[in-house]
């Protein structure tokens, strides 16, 4: 099976034209949560120019973003320049809320205690690893020292008040003797300590959010939204496309979603923002 990472879903991080400068707010927005966006695919004009990026991410209507570690993500290492207060000050000026930021498993295991100095310092209240990183044909012993690791991670995370959440990305994505890895991880993980954050566009391997908002209800916590064609087979910009949109939210409730990213290029992220500001679920 293909697993397609973040990576290769932003190859192309070309803006795609220029449909939106400005967004009026309107009345709805799903579940009534801010709008969010991660900050992966505008990586190159973080690294230019952070403060003018997240001007123009709060113009074109998100309220919310998610960083990716300075420490850890070498497109975001210009970031480290920043002490976490100044950080937050940048945000904040440009009337922009961040709870959430990706951190690499291996830098965790590396400088827990001082990410999560960082992390309290921005005024983060979560703290998300993209995969936890096993092989790529993992045996069942594999998976359970993974979890085991993690869960002793997010002990100390909670001990400090932030969450710990795992997104599902490689790893998470192999099998072990005929059974979804990202599947067993929901019966090691500790419910109170580990929560989830689902990638829509993983609908491409038959991961549906729909059934795993309701087969693991309050086991969630964040999604990553990209629109994605069923007949293309290509991600598109949110109400485009085959996915139903009012399953999805309704269902994120019952998963226990409180916050949601839209991660695409930034051409099909401005179109996004039309769409969510009216979608009332």
């Amino acid at each position: 099976m293909l697993i397609i990472s973040r990576r290769q879903f932003f190859k192309d991080t070309a803006v795609a034209g220029t449909f939106l400068s400005g967004v009026a707010v309107l009345r709805a927005n799903p579940l009534g949560m801010p709008l969010g966006c991660q900050t992966y695919p505008v990586r190159a004009k973080i690294t230019g120019d952070f403060p003018g990026t997240i001007k123009e991410l709060a113009q074109i209507g998100f309220q919310r973003v998610e960083l990716c570690s300075p420490f850890g993500y070498r497109e975001f290492s210009g970031l480290a320049k920043y002490k976490g207060p100044e950080l937050k000050r940048i945000l904040n000026d440009a009337g922009v809320e961040c709870i959430s930021c990706h951190f690499g498993i291996k830098e965790l295991r590396q400088h827990l205690p001082e990410r999560i100095e960082w992390a309290k310092d921005v005024g983060l209240t979560q703290m998300m690893v993209p995969s936890l990183d096993g092989p790529r044909n993992p045996t069942m012993d594999d998976v359970k020292r993974a979890a085991d690791e993690y869960n002793k991670m997010a002990a100390q995370t909670a001990k400090a008040g932030m969450q710990q959440g795992l997104h599902n990305e490689n790893f998470e994505m192999t099998s072990v003797d005929g059974k979804r890895t990202y599947d067993l991880l929901f019966q090691l993980l500790d419910p109170k300590l580990v929560k989830f954050q689902f990638q829509i566009s993983t609908i491409e391997h038959g991961f549906q959010a729909p059934h795993y908002f309701t087969t693991y209800p309050g086991r969630f916590i964040s999604m990553h939204v990209q629109g994605w064609s069923a007949k293309t087979r290509k991600i598109v910009a949110v109400g485009q496309g085959t996915l139903d949109w009012n399953k999805i939210f309704s269902t994120a409730k019952i998963g226990g979603i409180q916050n949601y990213f839209v991660e695409m290029r930034l051409g099909l992220m401005k179109q996004s923002v039309p769409y969510l500001r009216n979608l009332e679920v």
